[in-house]
């Protein structure tokens, strides 16, 4: 006879969550790698033995954390690949050229704007944020650094502009995913975003022109000049390099999924090195042992160790040094431990019921106005963020959860799926342990602190799609 579980109180559904936080505040405050990691365990720990005291099985338990592992495994793939990406595209100049030519007509005090805008449009084109800011982010980022940008005040234009393309774009999964949940059409989604999202971007970039006036240029960036001779005497420097992104992009625009499509942009990188950098090449190849080593012995050892491990090329410039280094897949490691531990804890908050019985006691205790119900389910989505460390359980989750009390209120599905997007799309991005703050930290190697002040249209957007919900802007009515 199987045992019956007990549903738990709100004391024990929450209790795992204040220990996260107590355990993720100590870490912050002592700086310990791998704190965040441990954190998270221990807090699964803590869940997992109010588990057993409500009757539930170990297998049970278990099953909970490895099927949320499972979600992530896509996303720890594409990591790993992402790293690989970096590493070929290094080598093979189109980073180093990228950088070149950006110098060349950005300033400082356009500079946001303008990354900000050439993110969104590729994201928009693609669908993918992830793959915007892999590529395209990464480069930006560097002109920036040579502009004398702070790497977070850069990191922020360049999410901003990823997210709202991948929010606005008819090809990104999320796009799609919401509608669905919430019962309503692709088309309408995105047309009823418009009221809340323009208005969110349109914000940013004011917000971005107004620092660019106040930036002025450093020594960094009054060196412009010796940066593009440095980076053109070490590399060949030629838009043909650009074929490689642009196979990924078109690939990505024609709905090719994200990991064969950063899969090729990797070979393909390796191969335009071996073509058009035999310097580096032979220069990364050469055995260490100081026997003569051929060419394609060396190519070979070059591109592997530029998607595997720890790639820098020097030059006898220190900042162009810092732009010419990257971690490959290697340097990915540390995030997907820290996904895996995220994902665990996630899984076994929600085979438990803890994240049920914490939603339920937000429903039982709000408003029956539409501002408030929108609040409430903004609130549930980004505490979903926090909690399964998943952007997709954020929208999923909420998304049924609520279906029902929006359609008691008369409000159309397009309200719901509007919400589920401004809040637990872009709010993901801004939360350490989340996948996809974990991912777009560590592929532009900035720290999620940095660049979440700065990331304006991912803190703007979950505002005003509250705003328009008390104020009654745009809130369609269910029709009979």
């Amino acid at each position: 006879m199987t045992k019956k579980t007990l549903s738990p109180s709100l004391l024990q559904a929450a209790s795992p969550i204040v220990v996260l936080i107590i355990l993720l505040s100590i870490s912050v405050r002592l700086d310990l790698a791998g704190g965040n990691q441990m954190g998270l365990v221990f807090s699964t720990i803590v869940a997992g033995l109010i588990g057993v005291r409500l009757k539930f099985k170990w297998k049970e338990m278990l099953d909970g954390m490895t099927g949320a592992i499972n979600t992530a495994l896509p996303a720890v793939i594409i990591l790993l690949l992402i790293g690989a990406l970096a590493g070929t595209w290094l080598i093979s100049g189109i980073v180093p050229s990228i950088i070149y030519y950006g110098l060349k007509i950005l300033n400082p005090t356009y500079f946001l704007f303008a990354a900000c805008v050439i993110s969104a449009i590729v994201s928009l084109a693609t669908g993918s944020s992830w793959s915007t800011i892999a590529t395209v982010g990464i480069a930006m980022l560097g002109i920036g650094t040579a502009l004398g940008i702070s790497s977070g005040l850069a990191a922020g234009a360049i999410i901003s502009g990823a997210y709202f393309g991948d929010k606005m774009s008819p090809m990104s999964d999320t796009t799609n995913l919401a509608p669905a949940v919430a019962g309503t059409d692709l088309i309408t989604h995105i047309r009823y975003m418009l009221w809340t999202t323009v208005p969110s971007i349109v914000i940013t970039l004011i917000l971005f022109l107004i620092i660019g006036l106040f930036l002025k240029e450093d020594s960094a960036a009054a060196n412009v000049d010796e940066l593009l001779n440095t980076l053109s005497t070490k590399f060949y420097i030629s838009p043909i390099l650009f074929v490689v992104p642009a196979v990924v992009i078109f690939m990505i625009v024609m709905k090719i999924d994200a990991i064969p499509a950063i899969l090729t942009g990797t070979i393909l990188g390796g191969l335009f090195a071996v073509i058009f950098q035999p310097n580096i090449v032979s220069e990364l190849g050469a055995n260490t042992n100081a026997i003569e080593t051929s060419y394609i012995e060396a190519s070979y050892r070059a591109v592997i160790n530029a998607m595997t491990i720890d790639t820098s090329i020097t030059t006898d410039n220190d900042l162009v040094n810092g732009l010419l280094e990257t971690g490959g897949m290697k340097g990915m490691l540390n995030t997907i431990w820290l996904i895996v531990c995220a994902m665990s804890f996630g899984g076994m908050m929600e085979r438990l019921g803890f994240l049920t019985r914490i939603t339920n006691a937000l429903i039982s205790k709000k408003k029956k106005g539409k501002g408030s119900l929108i609040l409430t389910t903004t609130a549930t989505c980004i505490g979903f963020n926090l909690t399964t460390s998943d952007q997709y359980l954020a929208i999923v989750v909420p998304g049924k959860m609520f279906e029902k009390a929006f359609k008691e209120r008369g409000l159309a599905p397009e309200n719901l799926s509007r919400t589920l997007e401004d809040s637990g799309t872009v709010t993901s991005v801004l939360i350490p342990w989340n996948t996809c703050g974990l991912a777009q930290s560590s592929v532009l190697g900035v720290a999620t602190g940095e660049y979440m002040i700065y990331a304006f249209f991912n803190i703007i957007s979950p505002i005003m799609t509250v705003l328009y919900g008390y104020l009654g802007i745009k809130i369609a009515k269910l029709k009979d």
